[in-house]
């Protein structure tokens, strides 16, 4: 019996031992945390624990003086912003006491199940000019450093269109550069990686994408075009070893066609088709080889017209054979665009003939425009406007009925004149008309009945 009270003495006695020795160690260490931060303290992602407040203040102003931010590019370059170049200070303004009285030493052990209490961020002040002078001079935003992104690209070869891959470049976003650094220097950050925080300006599109492939598709359906323009005996072939200079991506990753290169190519195609105005070198019936220019007679094509009907053939991706849309038309294509149905003026000589399909329908002296009264009648290829039975002939001081209207040059036309009875000769330098050609009434006739709108009449002197 005596045994048991024994053995049940000493298991008393070591427990009351053992519960002094924690309550000692217990007290102990209040005493301790009287003066010292919890275990797992942090200011600012700064480890404080079980430091004083002054071992707080002195470790805080050592992470400063060695503070520096480490900046990764690509390329495996490393440039650094450091706490001295940017005047980076804390603000404690007393916190860490308030901080420190916070941690209840009675409460310490609460420390190792809750974080409350535990976590502190201190201000953080710089000198905003500083760090944008210091960034500014980073190699990494040297312009002559500076390689632009640029969206993927395609070359044309003689199989067709290929994708050339982008360019990622090395262009920074100074914005978004200038918030990383400046959350990375609050929250204490040593490291930033500058292809990690996104701060590089990146394509849009790569060569991989949809939008490449599809661009890539496009303008191989555009390039399988072929426009075969017919002019008489001549063909010209717009295919495309030529559209090609035509096609860009535009600013939106589209394909477009530069209108004003196109143009240029189809003013100098054109060029010499386009006759209106031309001098043109032209054998009399008398046989003598004059040289005309000026007048409204020839071929013009429409440009603007024909741009559109052009883009949409190239658009679809079309083979064809055609005509340009014209202004107006001539009678004949090659470089004797008057062909062998023309009406001809020899106003020195006060002659007309009149041929169709190479025969001479009809021949006759004139009267044209009055030299004398500077009303001569201009020289030049014209076209007949139209023809008109019965009309009136009207002007300042005159008002004439004819049977016979065939004007070519605005007012200016070929009629019968009733009211003469002699022409040719020197009549026209003092008796001439306003500028018409007077003709015998069978003359004009004659013509009226053979002759068609858009007729070559030809004046020279």
């Amino acid at each position: 019996m005596k045994n048991k009270q024994d053995k049940r003495s000493k298991i008393i006695k070591g427990i009351i031992i053992f519960l002094s020795t924690l309550l000692c160690i217990y007290f102990f260490i209040v005493i301790y945390f009287e003066n010292h931060f919890y275990f797992g303290s942090e200011i600012n992602h700064i480890n404080v624990s079980c430091k004083t407040v002054e071992e707080v203040k002195e470790q805080m102003k050592s992470k400063l003086r060695s503070y520096t931010v480490n900046i990764k590019e690509r390329g495996g370059k490393t440039e650094q912003i450091k706490s001295l170049d940017i005047g980076l200070r804390y603000d404690s303004g007393g916190k860490y006491e308030k901080f420190k009285d916070r941690q209840n030493p009675l409460n310490w052990i609460s420390a190792f199940f809750s974080t409350k209490d535990l976590k502190m961020t201190d201000v953080v002040i710089y000198d905003e000019k500083l760090l944008k002078e210091n960034l500014e001079k980073l190699s990494c935003l040297d312009i002559s450093n500076i390689i632009e992104p640029r969206e993927p690209d395609f070359k044309y070869t003689n199989k067709g269109y290929m994708i050339i891959d982008e360019v990622n470049g090395n262009k920074i976003d100074k914005d978004v550069l200038y918030d990383k650094v400046t959350k990375a220097i609050q929250r204490g950050e040593d490291t930033i990686d500058l292809e990690q925080v996104g701060c590089y300006v990146k394509p849009k599109y790569t060569s991989k994408c949809q939008r490449a492939i599809d661009n890539k598709n496009i303008l191989n359906k555009y390039i399988s075009s072929k426009i075969t323009y017919i002019f008489g005996d001549n063909k010209e072939i717009i295919d495309g070893s030529i559209i090609n200079e035509w096609l860009k991506i535009n600013d939106d990753f589209q394909v477009v066609l530069d209108n004003q290169k196109e143009k240029r190519y189809m003013n100098s195609l054109f060029k010499d088709y386009n006759t209106v105005g031309k001098t043109r070198s032209f054998i009399t019936t008398l046989g003598k080889t004059i040289n005309i220019s000026s007048g409204d007679y020839g071929w013009s094509i429409n440009i603007s017209k024909e741009m559109q009907n052009l883009n949409k053939i190239i658009e679809e991706g079309k083979i064809i054979e055609k005509e340009p849309v014209y202004i107006q038309t001539a009678f004949s294509h090659g470089s004797n665009d008057i062909g062998n149905t023309y009406v001809e003026i020899d106003m020195k000589n006060q002659h007309l003939w009149f041929y169709k399909n190479e025969e001479l329908i009809v021949q006759g002296d004139v009267v044209t425009g009055n030299e004398s009264s500077n009303y001569l009648t201009p020289q030049g290829i014209y076209r007949l406007k139209y023809k008109e039975k019965n009309a009136t002939l009207t002007g300042q001081d005159y008002s004439t009925p004819v049977e016979f209207w065939m004007p070519f040059n605005g007012g200016i036309g070929i009629h019968d004149a009733s009211w003469r009875d002699k022409f040719g000769g020197n009549i026209y330098k003092i008796n001439g008309s306003h500028g018409c050609i007077n003709s015998p009434y069978n003359l004009a006739k004659t013509i009226f009945y053979n002759i068609e709108k858009g007729t070559p009449i030809i004046c020279y002197y």
